[in-house]
């Protein structure tokens, strides 16, 4: 385990140094298995505050489809999913008919089992960064953990390769400043990007975000905020106006 760094000038650069040296520790990729299937996966519920704008099938299980709301939906003639002019994708239910059901299933259990493996990685390479506090700071790859919360009140950097890996160990909320971004560079890719939630997490009104977020319980996306990534939470999610694109 490395020593946790402190926000400051002094941790910025040390980071920076990091990652333009090429990457130093390497994490495994959480599989996300059927889970992977969907841009927002619930267990309890999807709204949205029209008009947001989802690229992904989203679902909900074993809630039914009455708790998909606010996206105005069309069942298709054999009621195995909807349409939604809010999804470029399909929308499903535990309510729907066969093969549905047991599919949704099989990816509730296989978000359940990522977040598990997530939540459950020893070692990280960092301990508590910047007491959570991440904003103005630049992530190489690696496993990251906190016994707290974590906040975004600046601009967040994750540099690094196609191939890297970062996963996050949150054991509280994660909580992202309105207007800020996360930027990705050196070809980093939303896709091998796990935040792992222990509590809520929240992405404020016009900010962007990176990565899969693994939340233990809800996630909400305020207004005109957007999300490269997938929404994948055990309790509701909740759109205000937002974009969600799976990557």
């Amino acid at each position: 385990m490395h020593t946790p760094f402190k926000k400051s000038a002094l941790s910025v650069a040390l980071l920076c140094a990091i990652t333009l040296s090429g990457s130093v520790w390497a994490a495994e990729s959480v599989l996300l298995g059927a889970a992977g299937n969907y841009a927002i996966l619930s267990k309890t519920g999807i709204s949205t505050v029209p008009q947001s704008a989802v690229t992904g099938n989203i679902a909900v299980s074993p809630a039914a489809s009455t708790y998909v709301t606010g996206f105005a939906l069309t069942a298709d003639p054999t009621n195995v999913f909807s349409r939604s002019t809010q999804v470029v994708g399909k929308v499903y239910a535990a309510s729907y008919a066969a093969p549905t059901p047991s599919n949704l299933t099989t990816a509730v259990l296989d978000m359940q089992t990522a977040y598990v493996d997530a939540a459950g990685r020893p070692t990280p390479d960092f301990l508590n960064l910047g007491s959570g506090a991440l904003g103005g700071l630049t992530l190489v790859p690696g496993l990251y953990k906190w016994g707290s919360g974590i906040t975004m009140t600046d601009n967040v950097t994750l540099s690094g390769g196609s191939r890297d890996v970062w996963v996050f160990q949150i054991s509280g909320n994660l909580i992202m400043s309105g207007a800020k971004r996360i930027n990705l560079s050196g070809g980093a890719q939303a896709k091998n990007i796990f935040w792992q939630v222990a509590g809520q997490t929240t992405i404020g009104a016009g900010a962007h975000f990176e990565g899969v977020v693994l939340s233990k319980t809800g996630i909400t996306m305020m207004t005109g905020a957007s999300m490269n990534g997938r929404a994948l939470a055990q309790t509701a999610v909740v759109l205000q106006s937002a974009t969600v694109t799976q990557p």
